[in-house]
């Protein structure tokens, strides 16, 4: 079974520029599908009206960095 997810890209401002809908089969799979928007800024991720993580890129002499934010929790992903 798949569920719907919306990742938001989230302005400098921090209202959200865009959104994009998919499915994936967990969050784990979702935080991985939206690593990729992660590249272009901030990224929130939701499934329904349950807030996942925020994803923050941050780059790095060229290269992209992107770290999550999930219950009190960071991440990095490299």
């Amino acid at each position: 079974m798949t569920l719907q997810y919306r990742a938001y890209l989230v302005g400098a401002n921090g209202i959200f520029q865009s959104a994009e809908a998919f499915e994936a089969a967990s969050d784990a799979a979702a935080l991985i599908h939206a690593q990729k928007f992660a590249l272009r800024g901030n990224v929130e991720v939701w499934q329904l009206d349950r807030k996942i993580a925020l994803l923050t890129a941050a780059l790095v002499e060229g290269a992209g960095k992107t770290s999550i934010e999930r219950a009190s929790r960071r991440i990095d992903l490299s």
